[in-house]
């Protein structure tokens, strides 16, 4: 379920040959374990929506077919079993076309992703067009093409207008959720690297999730889609709008108070942390400036001293142990802790 008051849906995007059939669906079901909830795949030739088919009963997750530009492969699709299409009318070349693809999805139960991308709109024959004007317009094209899906009784849309831009992706956003009351799915059209992807991808979901806006999010970063879900996740995660089911870790930013290699430290219980299957928050500490008051917010705090380190459950002091058994008291903590 997208939209009203369901959770934020996560999503991803398959980066093999849909034609591999093996590798496409190892790559779902991967994105699937990693916390993915909807996978979108390429689908430009016959080919791929004739393995979009072999596929679709093999997989954990609904699949998106990612249409553009011809009408045959959306039917195709359709028929093929994708769970919803991703569709720029502005690629189609008539209206006709896309009552047919319309009429099709009404048929299935299939839902329609309507996608605007500044990047199109910047190519029309009337020249580019401004920044300041691309907001405006993306809704415009938007409020167009949403009107042709109603005059055909069809309501099972998703919208979605994406720029590279992060201030553009945020505004628009904010104005599509103004004017209509669709799911709105959100992402940057292409953020980088994933070293590069993170900041901007934060910024701009961070941003619009706080405020109530978006209903499904994609971190579209180069490389391993998984990748993607991870950054996705901590954003929802951070904001609230996902219930944690690891650990999370707080560290100290350090300074010059602290006494042992707190860093050094919080590396070593990040790696034990990774196996433990309790949704909580554990805070690594430096001083004592910060860390009794951390620990009253954490789970499980270690305050670090000189080479010894407290630990506190609750806010409430429970051991001292020298810095070589900190790891072994860490676990038998944890292991106390019921979740």
């Amino acid at each position: 379920m997208i939209g009203s008051s369901s959770p934020v849906v996560l999503q991803s995007m398959t980066k093999v040959y849909t034609t591999d059939i093996d590798k496409c669906v190892e790559q779902v079901n991967q994105l699937a374990n990693s916390g993915c909830e909807l996978v979108r795949v390429a689908v430009p030739t016959k080919a791929d929506t004739a393995a979009f088919a072999q596929i679709v009963p093999k997989v954990k997750v609904p699949l998106i077919a990612d249409i553009h530009f011809s009408p045959k492969r959306a039917l195709e699709a359709i028929e093929a079993g994708a769970a919803k299409i991703r569709l720029n009318p502005g690629n189609i070349k008539t209206r006709a076309d896309i009552e047919r693809i319309i009429d099709a999805a009404k048929a299935n139960g299939v839902a329609i992703r309507i996608g605007v991308n500044e990047a199109s709109i910047r190519d029309l024959k009337l020249g580019d067009v401004p920044p300041e004007k691309r907001t405006k317009l993306m809704v415009k094209k938007m409020a167009d093409y949403i009107q042709i899906f109603e005059n055909c009784g069809f309501d099972q849309l998703v919208l979605s207008a994406k720029s590279v831009d992060v201030r553009r992706t945020i505004e628009v956003n904010r104005a599509l959720a103004e004017k209509f009351d669709y799911p709105l799915h959100l992402g940057l059209t292409h953020a980088g690297l994933p070293e590069d992807a993170t900041v901007p991808s934060a910024v701009a979901l961070g941003v619009l999730l706080a405020e109530g806006i978006g209903d499904t999010i994609r971190v579209s970063a180069a490389g391993d889609p998984t990748t993607e879900t991870i950054i996705a996740k901590e954003i929802l995660l951070s904001l609230g709008l996902q219930a944690r089911r690891k650990p999370e870790l707080i560290v100290c930013p350090t300074c010059g108070r602290v006494q042992m290699d707190v860093v050094e430290l919080a590396k070593e219980v990040k790696g034990y942390l990774v196996d433990v299957e309790k949704p909580l928050r554990v805070a690594v500490m430096g001083c004592i400036v910060n860390g009794p008051g951390e620990a009253a917010d954490a789970d499980l705090a270690i305050c670090a001293g000189k080479n010894k380190a407290m630990f506190f459950v609750g806010g409430k002091k429970t051991a001292t142990v020298s810095r070589g058994k900190v790891i072994s008291a860490m676990l038998e903590q944890i292991e106390k802790l019921s979740y």
